[in-house]
């Protein structure tokens, strides 16, 4: 497992923001925390989001979903959700 300090922290807390804006059960993409974060250079910080969704994974915040099931964000291929750990 990366030390915490691996993603990156703007990442981490746009992910909070995002989630703590939506209800309870709702989930966002790595795309919108990349947006809000890189601007026009997005593209470039979708593995970073990524990243930083992992390390809320491991801290116990939020769980990484595809086609509605629980899914592990470091060997998921194509498009997750991100939503507050139930």
């Amino acid at each position: 497992m990366p030390p915490s300090s691996a993603a990156d922290p703007r990442l981490v807390a746009s992910i909070r923001a995002l989630l703590a804006q939506r209800a309870d059960g709702a989930t966002i993409c790595p795309s919108e925390a990349a947006r809000q974060v890189g601007g026009d250079d997005w593209r470039d910080l979708m593995q970073p989001a990524r990243d930083a969704a992992r390390q809320l994974v491991d801290d116990g915040e939020v769980e990484v979903t595809q086609r509605g099931e629980v899914v592990d964000v470091t060997t998921a291929r194509g498009p997750v959700r991100i939503r507050r750990a139930r």
